[in-house]
């Protein structure tokens, strides 16, 4: 091979060995899109987006309620945005104020700020970002949407400190997702009406329940750090009541629209499917027996937004609400 072979060959090579080029060697081009990529995966996984599918289907729902049918596209765009970056700035600030109480926790250990893959100026810059894109949505919807979304923040930044208050910070998680349909309604209305707060009543208490559920897989750390929670403050099989309690209020509070919003058979169908999902739910699970926690809390909970959502909506555009 001639000299200028073997060097070219060095050059995309690396070493003479054949190994890769050291990362200070490789050109800039190639290490900005592969850090990109990196921050871009890390960041999804730290928020949860997955997660959007608990609180989505109920403001999408809010939505179909408040305008008798499909709201304009324009404002369901607009909507969609503040749904996606005020839960990207509340998971993101989560993560931020409980960077210390996840490190100490082994279930929570390996979280993007603990474990060093995100650095708190980066999530801090993310957070900020994020409350600007949502500002900016609520300013293109009307005017009672942009004066309110202080108020939402705060209930969604709120949350973060509440397990080191009281024992009920699953009610105020509850209310962060409950805001959705409520928030949507006034998108599409510029108005709010007492009906629509049955609804975030109703996925407030779900919220509640199923987050409940949740803490009980936290019961040893939560003693040990002195946090409160309704699992630490009575014991897993008294949260599992007083989840099972929040479920059937839940259930009777979406019942409850029916009459409210003059919905069809269709709405009905879905909400005692629904009803059916969440005794599922609790067949997974009793105090003695976490193991399915993740099946409950993921595939149940997924499962009873996105039905009550297509079979409300579906009701509502087949009929109309009056």
């Amino acid at each position: 091979m001639g000299e200028g072979m073997w060097k070219l060959s060095l050059h995309i090579q690396g070493a003479p060995g054949g190994g890769a080029l050291a990362p200070w060697h490789r050109p800039h081009q190639l290490q900005y899109p592969v850090g990109l990529l990196h921050n871009t995966r890390v960041t999804l996984e730290m928020i949860k987006w997955e997660h959007s599918i608990f609180a989505l289907p109920f403001a999408l729902t809010g939505a179909v309620l408040a305008a008798n049918g499909l709201p304009p596209w324009a404002t369901l765009g607009w909507i969609l945005l503040c749904m996606v970056a005020a839960r990207s700035a509340a998971m993101a600030f989560n993560r931020w104020a409980d960077a210390e109480l996840d490190a100490a926790n082994p279930r929570t250990a390996g979280r993007a700020l603990p474990a060093g893959h995100l650095s708190q100026r980066f999530i801090v810059v993310f957070i900020l970002l994020s409350c600007a894109a949502f500002e900016i949505g609520c300013w293109r919807l009307n005017r009672l949407t942009l004066l309110l979304s202080p108020v939402v923040l705060v209930v969604l930044f709120a949350y973060s400190y509440m397990k080191r208050i009281t024992r009920w910070s699953h009610l105020l998680l509850g209310l962060a997702l409950g805001i959705a349909p409520s928030a949507a309604w006034i998108a599409v209305r510029g108005t709010l009406a007492p009906r629509i707060l049955v609804l975030t009543s109703a996925v407030l208490c779900w919220v509640a329940g199923f987050d409940t559920l949740y803490a009980c897989q936290d019961y040893d750390h939560d003693l040990q750090a002195g946090l409160r929670s309704v699992p630490a403050s009575f014991g897993i099989a008294g949260a599992f009541r007083i989840a099972r309690s929040l479920h059937l209020l839940a259930f009777l509070l979406l019942a409850a629209l029916v009459p409210l919003f003059a919905l069809g058979w269709l709405a009905v169908a879905g909400i005692l499917i629904v009803g059916g999902l969440l005794v599922y739910e609790h067949s997974l699970v009793s105090p003695g027996d976490l193991r399915k926690l993740n099946a409950a809390f993921f595939t149940s909970n997924g499962l009873i937004a996105m039905v009550f959502f297509v079979f409300t909506a579906a009701d509502v555009l087949r009929r109309g609400v009056k």
